[in-house]
């Protein structure tokens, strides 16, 4: 298999970030403390139910509710336009610090395809909290078993694969436009409204093949529904050591996702320490982590002055990317 140009991973998705640090690596601000919260809080997801994203998001919000003093947080799913809508609605929101959202990669794929009318300016970031990189799944009864198969078959059927992604300019189409690019295969990029979406037609037989991460996939793969053929990472995810690399198999790809807590800006920032301070112990909490491990999630936390670096230096680099695979609208 002809070696494809090394691909620069999204900003910091080198997926073996430990959590050390977890709660005090960004100086707080130095208003005075305020009693917060004193009602129920409503998280927004950008993403359906049954993704990563929301996966993550409803266990970490579990986990904060310990430090909410009896207040709940109640996630509400606003999906939409590829994510733009729950970020417009994040971004709209009343900055009283009880509409909270989730951030994600998207929110730096967008603008350059001038699919949105803010950027990560337009929010005022809390922490980061984890980041996956993708993996090409497809059925168990795929004529194919590892990537170099995969790319002969799709050599030999141009465009009859559908591979299905979270959303047109996503992470996972942006993942499967550089496998495709790197391998010279022609595919068909099929859009959904969030990961699980796109794994339920892959396991109906609708599309042939999704480019979500290890933990979208990874009770299908258990369950003996789905197999993955290659993960775009520096090394292989530990729940499933026996699948290497796409660089292993000859194609150097490292490509993946992030997720992270956001605030509309204006939020009073007694309010923001609160809340920093609330999501940073959540990260912390043994049941969290535990989670994460069992579904495969990479815990990767930032605190706010780390995750704001993160979001101007990822956008630049995605911006890049976009441009080299001609997904980025002139």
């Amino acid at each position: 298999m002809k070696k494809g140009l090394t691909v620069a991973a999204v900003s910091a998705v080198t997926l073996s970030l430990l959590l050390a640090g977890c709660g005090g690596g960004d100086k707080k601000d130095s208003a005075k403390k305020v009693d917060y919260p004193t009602k129920n809080i409503t998280m927004i997801c950008p993403w359906g139910a049954g993704g990563g994203t929301d996966a993550v998001l409803r266990a970490l919000c579990k986990a904060a509710e310990k430090e909410t003093k009896g207040k709940t947080i109640t996630v509400s799913n606003v999906t939409g336009g590829g994510g733009a809508t729950g970020h417009a609605a994040i971004m709209k929101a009343k900055p009283d610090g009880y509409t909270i959202g989730m951030i994600t990669f998207e929110l730096n794929s967008m603008p350059p395809q001038k699919l949105a009318p803010f950027t990560y300016k337009d929010f005022d970031p809390v922490i980061r909290v984890n980041t996956d990189a993708a993996a090409l799944t497809v059925p168990k009864d795929a004529p194919y078993n590892n990537l170099k198969e995969f790319v002969e078959y799709a050599k030999k059927h141009p465009d009859e694969i559908s591979i299905g992604n979270s959303a047109p300019g996503s992470v996972w189409h942006i993942a499967a436009g550089l496998m495709a690019q790197q391998t010279g295969i022609k595919v068909k990029h099929v859009p959904f409204e969030g990961a699980g979406p796109a794994v339920t037609a892959l396991v109906g037989h609708h599309i042939q093949a999704v480019s979500v991460s290890v933990a979208e996939v990874q009770s299908q793969v258990k369950a003996g529904q789905l197999k993955i053929l290659g993960v775009m990472d520096t090394k292989r995810d530990p729940l499933f050591p026996d699948v290497p690399t796409f660089k292993e198999q000859g194609v150097d790809v490292v490509f993946g996702t992030w997720r992270g807590i956001g605030l509309p800006k204006g939020v009073d920032p007694a309010i923001k320490s609160q809340i920093v301070d609330i999501f940073s112990k959540a990260m912390k909490d043994q049941e969290f982590i535990s989670y994460t491990k069992k579904a495969g999630l990479n815990l990767a936390y930032q605190g706010p002055d780390e995750f704001a670096k993160f979001l101007a230096e990822n956008a630049e680099l995605v911006d890049k990317t976009m441009d080299s695979i001609g997904l980025k609208k002139k």
